[in-house]
């Protein structure tokens, strides 16, 4: 499967942006959502990664603005996806995720525990 390589990417993505590692964990808890309700394909999947980031980065608030761009810069490149695409699916992870951008704690710190150890 190819989820566990694209959290790997998401996650070394993050850490060269300087993202906290609370922000990963609410992209992978938001990344797992979608898998569950079964948004991801071969076609989307990068796009959905990448997308989880932003929106985690954005509701962590762990951006200035000029950073929000250096992030979507280093996706496009990352991920080798459009911009445009990244913004429309950005749209479409919030309707999947019901707006529910704001995780419960219990989501959150099983990733978190883990990222913080790993390093």
């Amino acid at each position: 499967s190819p989820v566990p390589s694209l959290k790997r990417e998401m996650r070394n993505l993050s850490e060269e942006c300087n993202l906290e590692p609370v922000t990963v964990s609410m992209a992978y808890v938001y990344f797992e959502k979608l898998v569950l309700q079964g948004k991801l394909n071969k076609q989307n999947r990068k796009l959905c990664a990448g997308a989880c980031v932003l929106l985690a980065a954005k509701i962590s608030s762990d951006l200035r603005k000029h950073e929000v761009k250096h992030l979507i810069d280093k996706l496009e490149e990352r991920f080798r996806f459009n911009r445009r695409d990244l913004i429309g699916f950005e749209f479409t992870v919030l309707v999947a995720l019901e707006l529910a951008l704001y995780l419960p704690e219990n989501q959150v710190l099983p990733h978190y525990r883990r990222l913080t150890q790993q390093s």
